[in-house]
């Protein structure tokens, strides 16, 4: 038996290099980039062996905790699920990693993995997991190098340096950031490795390389995390001491600047999903190098590639493009220009666009609602309930509510009554009046609502009672 090895996945970015099926309140992560399962799945099921991980940790922020938590219990994991109140980039995050592993033991290991990230060849990720653990064990942390494919500026480099004896790992002689792409043909030349973010080490080194370089970042995280409360089932860190830690990422804060890294170079079918070329690039293409996932046809194309889960979308004639339309925005792009789509984001952001924060279909851990037309002075949405599963406690200010049962049974409070409402029947929910909106059932509740009044935005909800602890 080896150390206890506490896998951790980093689980709160915002992906918007795959916008418009990543967004905020959606984020590449949770969504099936490649195959059926979302990315954060598929890394759930590849630390899934109990001979060399233990129960895995799980850290990303208040906003996507219901999304960590049904997608664990999609696939049937139980983790713990830990809340940071602001985000601090992953210095922090990885110091929270160390100080509660170290509190499991004084041997034990951390294996980091991005939630966005995937690993192609399985077999060969547990067997360079193994060998990370077994060198971080002897005091090393160890970064996963992956053998460039091609000169890539989007990704760091690492230069590996001699061999550590007694393992199959590199000292790390430097951390390089991205390049232009001459530089990164001239490493790739020189033998350097692409970075991949994600890497073992043991806690209680990492501790306290961190409490040596970021002295203020280590007291304020440990202050959170020892003052951290539980809440449903989120251990939720200390919101005043986890804002005073330093905003750093872990490579800037450590790695470049630590005598203890290493490299292990891994061939483990590694991609980070960074851009719409890179998850393309595990899509099957016919004969011209077109592919089409969802509803899409391609005439007279080459390397169009087309992503339409909702709706019919037809490309005739035009080459090196993707297409990625959704309910309610499209997205055409040069393959050649994938890395554009960020700047993209953030000029519909300066615009206050709706469509970078949220789709039209809004998920919410009851279930979730989706627009379907608005007006001036009304807002149709069609709204699905979970088994067993009951909306706030609620009131509005400026509104009334028509709601319209089309499948299952619905449990309706209204005032001082509690109303049972069956399919094809209707309730009217005056401006003002207390409500809440529950499914008893053991099918999922389907209903329409129909809102009318002088203002119909989702701030204009005053929770009164809220089974998940909700603002």
């Amino acid at each position: 038996m080896g150390p206890l090895c506490i896998p951790v996945i980093m689980c709160g970015g915002a992906g918007t290099r795959v916008w418009p099926e990543s967004r905020e309140t959606l984020p590449k992560q949770f969504i099936p980039l490649v195959g059926e399962q979302s990315t954060f799945q598929r890394i759930l099921s590849m630390i899934a062996d109990p001979a060399v991980f233990g129960k895995p940790v799980v850290i990303t922020n208040h906003a996507y905790r219901f999304l960590v938590a049904e997608q664990l219990d999609e696939v049937g994991v139980e983790a713990t699920i830990v809340l940071e109140p602001v985000r601090r980039d992953s210095g922090p995050a990885v110091a929270v990693a160390a100080i509660l592993g170290a509190a499991a033991g004084p041997d034990t290991v951390v294996a980091m993995f991005a939630a966005d990230h995937i690993y192609e060849k399985p077999d060969e990720f547990i067997a360079n997991c193994k060998a990370a653990i077994a060198t971080a064990a002897k005091g090393n942390i160890v970064s996963f190098g992956i053998k460039p494919a091609h000169a890539a500026t989007n990704f760091g480099y690492i230069r590996p340096g001699a061999p550590i004896e007694g393992t199959a790992a590199r000292r790390v002689e430097a951390f390089v950031e991205k390049p232009d792409a001459a530089t990164a043909e001239r490493y790739i030349a020189e033998g350097y490795l692409w970075n991949s973010g994600n890497f073992v080490f043991p806690a209680e080194t990492m501790r306290d390389e961190i409490e040596r370089f970021e002295p203020e970042m280590a007291s304020a995280v440990s202050d959170a995390v020892a003052k951290a409360k539980t809440d449903l089932d989120f251990l939720v860190l200390d919101e005043d001491a986890f804002g005073r830690a330093t905003k750093k990422s872990i490579d800037y804060a450590v790695m470049e600047r630590t005598d203890r890294a290493a490299v292990l170079e891994a061939d483990m079918g590694w991609n980070d999903l960074g851009t719409w070329s890179s998850a393309l690039g595990f899509t099957v293409t016919d004969d011209a190098g077109n592919s089409i996932r969802g509803d899409g046809v391609v005439v007279d194309c080459t390397n169009v590639h087309v992503r339409s889960p909702e709706m019919l979308t037809a490309v005739v004639g035009l080459q090196d493009l993707v297409v990625v339309t959704t309910a309610d925005a499209v997205l055409v792009l040069n393959s050649k220009e994938a890395d554009k789509v960020k700047a993209l984001v953030e000029e519909l952001r300066k615009r206050e666009r709706r469509e970078v924060v949220e789709h039209k279909r809004v998920y919410r851990p009851w279930g979730y609602y989706q627009g379907v037309d608005q007006g001036a002075r009304h807002q149709v949405k069609r709204i699905l309930v979970k088994p067993g599963a009951s909306l706030s406690l609620q009131k509005h200010f400026h509104r009334a509510e028509h709601w319209i049962v089309v499948k299952g049974t619905a449990e309706v409070t209204r005032d001082d009554e509690v109303l049972t409402v069956h399919e094809n029947e209707s309730i009217y929910l005056p401006i003002g009046c207390t409500h809440r909106l529950a499914n008893p059932g053991k099918i999922e509740l389907e209903l329409i609502e129909v809102q009318t009044g002088s203002y119909l935005g989702e701030d204009d909800i005053v929770r009164l009672e809220d089974i998940y602890n909700r603002a």
